[in-house]
């Protein structure tokens, strides 16, 4: 499967393209909500640009290349969706020509969309049917 090794994912943290340096500006250092990000980390046998862990939100910057990986790419998306993150793509251009726009989104998918959170127990909330 094209799975990339731990190797590999650390190389890329020290190779980002223009777009993924300014926003990891932007991500590092808990700079939005407080939230931590990590840049270039691996899921499974795929490494993800961004990740909050915490939010289960991966960001990913696409340039014009990624065109020709759709279904690839569509495969990634959708096994990363079932293991309960959600993700969302920024063009490069879009990051480097309009970054307060990114920031804006990134923070309301932060803010507004419940992170994934583990299933509740089995037979929903704690019971507390003891107390009247």
């Amino acid at each position: 499967m094209g799975g990339m090794s731990l190797a590999a994912a650390r190389n890329l943290r020290g190779n980002l393209t223009d777009a993924e340096r300014v926003l990891w500006k932007h991500l590092g250092l808990r700079q939005i909500e407080g939230d931590k990000f990590r840049r270039q980390h691996m899921i499974g046998s795929y490494v993800v640009d961004f990740v909050c862990l915490e939010r289960r939100l991966i960001i990913e910057v696409d340039g014009g290349q990624h065109d020709m990986h759709t279904e690839k790419d569509d495969k990634r998306t959708a096994w990363l969706e079932s293991e309960r993150f959600r993700v969302t793509r920024f063009w490069n251009n879009d990051v480097l020509r309009n970054i307060e726009a990114v920031r804006t989104t990134i923070r309301k998918k932060l803010v507004a969309d419940p992170p994934y959170l583990s299933p509740p127990p089995p037979g929903g909330r704690r019971s507390e049917s003891n107390r009247q």
